[in-house]
């Protein structure tokens, strides 16, 4: 009786298995470390302190002393979630699920457990791990200093979405971004002091792939997330505008119309400036002062799909 060889002998039997632990279960290839609880973080790898700590998991140990503390948590949305929505060990937790095992500071008070902010924001993050949040350790809040504590206040309620430190969260983004709040005050801006929209639309605070925390991968798709009709594609496309929105426009706001950086056709001589044209200011001094500048011709200027739009007319 003859032995069916297999193919590609050694190696394909390394493949295979190479295959095989490819499509295990992340983790599965490694040593099997030992499983927290529900609820539960490795707590001594955030603070050493931690080491020989125990859970109390008993409120009533903590409302001892924090009692004004626990009746303003009790209005929050964490504080809601653990007395009504959370199950088992988590629910047993209550304030040690972020405040790690608390038995030495509950029989020494003056025992030393104060965490760092980038430690609460490790055990914030046990939780709050979805899509929203996978790029927060590589974004540049997190390599700014800015943790979770800093944009968010958990133990009192402040504002009446997501926890915020500040009543709305444009208030929370001008505390550090200044500039930011002197743009949205200028005559033409994003409706953000309205309340049509905010910063968050546009930005992704807990990081993202694009700069500046877009949204988008670049400024021109998180502009197209609402202003689809600029997306194209066109048959005669202006470069500049394919390039980048901000070429022209300033998202935050400017004191011209349209966002624009510049007053009318002044925008558009930073690139067009040869001379002879119809509407540079030595030829005509109505067009350019007055109306919409270039545009009162050149009206498909984000792109045209006329066949007879190779200048943007029509």
């Amino acid at each position: 009786m003859t032995t069916r060889k297999r193919p590609f002998g050694a190696l394909g039997a390394a493949f295979g298995l190479a295959l095989a632990l490819a499509f295990l279960p992340l983790g599965a290839a490694q040593p099997a470390a030992k499983a927290q609880k529900s609820g539960e973080l490795n707590w001594a790898a955030v603070n050493p302190a931690f080491a020989s700590a125990a859970f109390v998991k008993d409120k009533a140990v903590c409302a001892s002393c924090h009692e004004d503390a626990m009746k303003a948590y009790a209005g929050t949305t964490h504080g809601r979630t653990f007395q009504h929505g959370a199950k088992g060990a988590l629910q047993a937790l209550d304030c040690e699920a972020c405040h790690g095992p608390r038995s030495l500071h509950a029989a020494n008070p003056d025992a030393s457990l104060k965490m760092t902010a980038k430690q609460y924001t490790q055990a914030c993050m046990q939780c709050h791990q979805d899509g929203g949040r996978m790029h927060w350790k590589n974004s540049r809040h997190q390599a700014a200093d800015v943790n979770c504590t800093s944009c968010h206040s958990v133990m009192k309620k402040q504002s009446d979405k997501a926890l915020l430190a500040k009543p709305t969260e444009a208030a929370v983004c001008y505390s550090c971004h200044t500039e930011v709040r002197g743009e949205m005050q200028r005559t033409s801006h994003h409706p953000v002091r309205e309340g049509k929209m905010t910063c968050s639309d546009c930005h992704n605070t807990h990081g993202s792939t694009g700069k500046a925390l877009l949204k988008g991968a670049t400024i021109n798709e998180t502009c197209f997330q609402c202003h689809q009709e600029k997306r194209g594609p066109f048959l005669w496309e202006h470069a500049p505008v394919r390039e980048n929105c901000a070429n022209c426009h300033n998202a935050h706001g400017t004191n011209n119309p349209n966002l624009l950086d510049a007053k009318g056709s002044f925008g558009c001589l930073q690139c067009h400036s040869y001379g002879g044209h119809i509407n540079l200011p030595r030829y005509n001094r109505t067009s350019n002062p007055y109306g919409q500048g270039c545009v009162n011709c050149h009206t498909t200027q984000h792109g045209s799909n006329s066949p007879s739009g190779a200048k943007f007319t029509r």
